[in-house]
């Protein structure tokens, strides 16, 4: 998936065709100013109040207490960007919006974008000390309750679709009994499994912060004890021997090192039983260069790696080298599963 300048006309077309227009200025001036614009309106509450029927300017900000002329602009950049249509001065929802950005809806990735408006967006200021000295952020030592409640409501709104995937495509035993989910909090993909596999039970370690605010997530799913915390930490914890049909360990080999990784393989594969399987599901690094790993060179996998970098000091890592942990450990990797729903994101599969 790539972000690109699509001309409106010939003349546009040739302007770009012969490098007459300054891209970098586009990323520069334009790109924030947008992400930050969806961002506000989500968070202020612009979408669900002309979802409920305040279509007019004066309306809208009069429900979301905010400025008639600053929320003009920001309403008319809405409808350029696909979110707003406006009609016989009333602005409606997109399909767009409709589906993705209300906070109540089940798919919704509103958790997602309040969390990097409140808690991310700061963080970015320190991008440029991160590229002079190479010391990240290290977040989850330092959130406060309320942050831990946003970061969970947020990867909660993440994976609101990527659970349904995984569920359906997730190379698993079918009389699978016993599931570690390591990392895994709100527990959504566990729960995707469980429903698929009527036997199938699952244990989620995670921090104690993290289960705190992570539980009442949990029990909406209604899988009463099918599915159920247990406080740990995947680095000094012992996951047993030959305990679990599958392992999961889904967006959290990017906040540990190489080395990291290797040790939490290697006590992977002393837990699964004989034909259990270790999935870690992941934004996956392109490789050098673009050579093809099953998933592809993308924007989503560069910039994720980057943001991971700077916010828990790890990254992103490409196939051949989660795929080597698991050989290391005397696992066999499997088939690369990839998603439709979420680009650049691949589930790296092994087997004991």
């Amino acid at each position: 998936m790539r972000l690109t300048v699509t001309p409106e006309n010939l003349l546009e077309w040739i302007a770009l065709k012969i490098n007459l227009v300054p891209l970098p200025l586009l990323h520069a001036q334009l790109f924030p100013i947008i992400g930050k614009a969806v961002l506000e309106a989500a968070d202020k509450g612009v979408f669900e109040a002309i979802h409920r029927g305040r279509q007019t300017v004066d309306a809208i900000a009069a429900e979301c207490q905010l400025h008639p002329k600053a929320l003009q602009e920001l309403l008319s950049l809405l409808v350029v960007l696909g979110y707003l249509r406006y009609q016989e001065n009333a602005y409606t929802l997109t399909r767009t919006s409709r589906r993705w950005v209300l906070q109540d809806d089940q798919e919704s990735v509103f958790g997602m974008m309040r969390f990097n408006n409140r808690v991310v967006w700061p963080w970015l200021e320190q991008l440029g000390n991160y590229l002079q000295t190479g010391e990240g952020i290290q977040y989850h030592d330092h959130l406060t309750s309320e942050q831990w409640l946003h970061y969970q409501n947020a990867m909660l709104a993440a994976t609101g679709t990527e659970a349904k995937e995984f569920g359906r495509k997730a190379r698993v035993p079918k009389q699978a009994t016993h599931m570690l989910d390591i990392g895994g909090a709100h527990g959504q993909h566990s729960v995707a499994l469980c429903r698929r596999l009527p036997n199938l039970q699952a244990v989620i370690l995670d921090l104690p912060p993290a289960i705190e605010k992570a539980a009442p997530l949990l029990a909406q799913a209604g899988m009463g004890d099918r599915v159920r915390h247990q406080p740990g930490n995947a680095l000094t914890d012992d996951f047993g021997e030959s305990t679990y049909d599958i392992v999961l360990m889904s967006s959290l080999a990017h906040h540990f090192s190489d080395e990291q990784n290797r040790a939490v393989a290697q006590k992977v594969a002393q837990a699964l039983k004989p034909g259990g399987v270790y999935i870690i599901n992941e934004f996956i690094r392109p490789e050098v260069g673009g050579k093809s790993d099953g998933v592809g060179t993308n924007l989503v996998g560069s910039s994720m790696d980057l943001f991971y970098g700077l916010t828990s000091t790890a990254g992103n890592y490409t196939v051949r080298e989660i795929q080597q942990w698991q050989r290391e450990a005397g696992l066999k990797p499997l088939k690369v599963k990839t998603y439709l729903s979420i680009p650049g994101r691949a589930m790296v599969i092994a087997q004991k």
